[in-house]
């Protein structure tokens, strides 16, 4: 994939980071964000598309829907140097003409990122956050376009926030959701939440972790395939992924394992795969899977047991791993894995390949219905989450 100015598209290579790349280079900038979506709008809220004084754009705000009016408006933005609410969709007519035929629609916020106003800045942090692992809520002040940051137990940035909207936007970035705040007539707030990447650490590079490693990073997950053994752990059999070839334990708590954080095992040798639950288990993971038969499964409960773990914290692994689908190829076992793992991910519960465990651990529950309200006193909208940059 490529981006219009003909840049390789990759994951860090997002809006955000083409947006500083641009200023760094002296053109004109600006960067819209989808913060609500009605109806069958492809894109979520968070979504971002920057746009350069050429016309260039990195990421979208509607699969391609309505770029073109949004590069328009974007160019004016940046010859004013004003900020803009944009809506589009609707029905009839007004949806062919932005490319909305079934009716959904989006509302978006776009701003000019200029030298003078603090955003580079602003954005240049949210980058080093997000390499770092942080949560953050960025809230802007849709009126004013004044931006702050909001963080778990603190907040930096150009304004204030009354209790009640802190404690909104709090809520919001603890539930892993973007959404618009509503506080009266006059006062609306969007809290964008940019939660760390969500990581998978794949023990074994076998043949299905082959197949599994590259789907994976299509879905939105940072890879790491762990491997101590140099032959199976070579670079060129997972391009584009981050190879590892430690024994796993020692690379899984030298990784900091975090809630936004899957552990897959698959070598079928007890010598690695134990070790590495033994970590996975030792750290708030969201999902742990351990590929394998039932009988093999059920031995290696009872080694973990023998090591001290209890029962309620064995009942966290996923064995064996992936959805019952019938899988028999590496290819539809990396399916089933992936299935699985997006599940567990989404806070939906499943049905394992092998006999049923009991859940562990996992990320914030999402709606899969998008116009589910997120319900509090201040008039909050809850909208579709983007956990991925």
């Amino acid at each position: 994939m490529m981006t219009t100015d003909g840049a390789p598209v990759t994951g860090a290579d997002d809006a955000l980071t083409a947006a500083l790349r641009w200023r760094a280079q002296g053109r004109g900038v600006a960067l819209a964000t989808v913060i609500r979506t009605w109806g069958s709008a492809p894109c979520p809220a968070g979504s971002q598309l920057a746009v350069d004084e050429a016309g260039a754009m990195v990421g979208s705000v509607s699969a391609g829907c309505v770029e073109g009016a949004v590069v328009d408006q974007a160019l004016r933005a940046i010859a004013d140097g004003e900020p803009r609410l944009l809506g589009y969709g609707v029905t009839d007519q007004r949806a062919w003409e932005v490319g909305l035929a079934c009716g959904g629609r989006i509302e978006l916020y776009l701003q000019p990122v200029g030298p003078a106003d603090g955003k580079p800045g602003l954005l240049e942090r949210l980058l080093r956050l997000r390499a770092e692992r942080r949560p953050v809520a960025l809230v802007t002040d849709l009126v004013m376009g004044l931006q702050t940051l909001v963080f778990p137990s603190v907040v930096h940035g150009g304004f204030g926030l009354e209790e009640p909207l802190l404690a909104a936007a709090r809520d919001c970035l603890a539930a892993d959701r973007s959404a618009v705040v509503e506080a009266g007539e006059d006062r609306r707030l969007f809290v964008h939440v940019f939660a760390p990447v969500p990581r998978l650490l794949v023990v074994g590079g076998v043949h299905i972790a082959q197949v599994l490693a590259p789907m994976a990073r299509l879905a939105g997950f940072q890879v790491t395939v762990i491997d101590p053994r140099r032959g199976f752990a070579a670079a060129e059999r997972f391009p584009g992924t981050t190879v590892v070839d430690a024994w796993p334990d020692e690379a899984l708590v030298a990784a900091g394992l975090d809630p936004r954080s899957a552990v897959v095992t698959l070598t079928h040798d007890p010598k690695l795969d134990d070790p590495a639950l033994g970590a996975a288990l030792r750290a708030p993971v969201f999902h742990i899977g351990a590929l394998g038969s039932r009988r093999s499964h059920a031995q290696r409960l009872d080694r973990l047991r023998a090591q001290g773990f209890a029962e309620a914290e064995l009942a966290r692994i996923h064995g064996p791993v992936g959805l019952r689908i019938g899988a028999v190829t590496p290819a539809e076992i990396a399916v089933s894995i992936l299935a699985e793992l997006v599940a567990r991910r989404r806070g939906i519960g499943t049905p394992t390949a092998g006999a049923a465990s009991a859940p562990g651990p996992v990320a914030p529950r999402l709606s899969p219905d998008l116009s589910t309200p997120l319900s509090t006193g201040l008039g909050i909208t809850a909208v579709n989450p983007k956990t991925d940059l």
